[in-house]
């Protein structure tokens, strides 16, 4: 099978590798419908070092079941999937929590347990990390209900976790930092949950028209000091209730510490690419402000999320702006990465 690799920063390849086989009496093999490139990826692609063996990449899907273990019950061969970005059980203490990243049995794809840019992927806990999506034929299913059923596997969802933890709610002001994709689906979210207004910090005026169509009041293009003044200008110097960091970057954390309101609540689903940041009293401790947020437990939304794609309720896969085959995935990720595309779904 085609399958993605990266081999350091800039260089991911398209290579023919063994397909996958069942390890587990756990395990499913499924055959990939369509995959993308996550803003995640990115940072790999700007920092891993060079090496001599690539790295699986890869962690959204939509597939077909091709072969079950003996112990999966939930899924059968010819079921339309829902992959989410990380495995578990959904059956162990956390996930039951609703925090089914932290799963006792569960983890990451990419490196040894291969990735989900590639025709086929075994899927670790198939039972607790596949949902069958119902009534939907993929084969002839509508091209954007797919794409929308593909950002249920992370960016929407992450974006959602973002607002969920952040506890946007009606009369909240909230500000979204990032005009990525999982900005601007964290910006569908806050609507969904009622937010009264909802400041979106991007400059891409291609991302922000459509984070004005999900529901954003108004657009800050200014960065830094001078964003943060924008946002204090625009909420009466007051803050924001929610600031929602979708970047993961050192100057995006420092720019929702400035303009988090007394009280407020920071929801960071960025993937954080530091480990030490103001905590003390000029920056979260003398706001009472709260710090949240993490790997989205997107096994925990899915269900309903797949019921509001199908009713029509949300479109999440608007945010797909280029569509390619699984040879020209490298294209994908130098589009994604000269913001030449927002977010590049792989068909297959």
């Amino acid at each position: 099978m085609k399958a993605t690799l990266m081999y350091g920063a800039g260089d991911v390849r398209v290579e023919t590798v063994p397909d996958p086989e069942l390890l587990h009496d756990t395990d499913a093999i499924v055959r990939a419908v369509r995959a993308c490139v996550c803003g995640s990826d990115l940072h790999p692609y700007h920092s891993m070092p060079h090496g001599e063996h690539g790295t699986a990449m890869g962690h959204e899907l939509i597939a077909v079941v091709e072969r079950v273990g003996s112990a999966v019950t939930t899924v059968k061969p010819g079921d339309f999937v829902i992959a989410p970005f990380a495995f578990q059980d959904n059956t162990c203490v956390f996930c039951r929590e609703g925090f089914q990243t932290s799963c006792v049995h569960g983890g990451w794809y990419g490196g040894a347990n291969g990735g989900l840019q590639a025709e086929l992927a075994r899927i670790p806990q198939a039972d607790g990390s596949l949902v069958v999506v119902p009534g939907v034929d993929p084969a002839t299913a509508d091209e954007s209900l797919l794409a929308s059923l593909l950002a249920l596997s992370d960016v929407y969802l992450t974006g959602y976790h973002a607002a969920h933890m952040g506890r946007v709610e009606p009369g909240k002001t909230v500000t979204v930092i990032g005009d990525g994709a999982v900005g601007l689906s964290a910006v569908l979210a806050s609507k969904l949950l009622g937010a009264e207004r909802i400041i979106l910090m991007g400059r891409h005026a291609v991302r922000t028209d459509l984070g004005v169509e999900w529901g954003a009041t108004d657009v800050v293009a200014e960065r830094g000091a001078e964003g943060i003044a924008k946002v204090m200008e625009l909420t009466g110097g007051e803050g924001s209730h929610v600031v929602l960091e979708a970047v993961g970057h050192m100057p995006a954390y420092e720019q929702a510490v400035g303009i988090v309101r007394p009280g407020g609540v920071i929801s960071r689903v960025g993937v954080p690419q530091y480990e030490e940041a103001p905590i003390g009293f000029g920056s979260l401790f003398g706001k009472n402000a709260t710090l949240t947020g993490g790997p989205a437990p997107v096994r925990a939304y899915l269900d309903s999320a797949i019921r509001q794609v199908l009713d029509g309720v949300i479109e999440p896969g608007r945010v797909f702006d280029r569509t390619v085959s699984i040879d020209d995935v490298p294209s994908a990720y130098a589009a994604m990465d000269a913001r030449e595309a927002l977010k590049v779904m792989v068909a297959f």
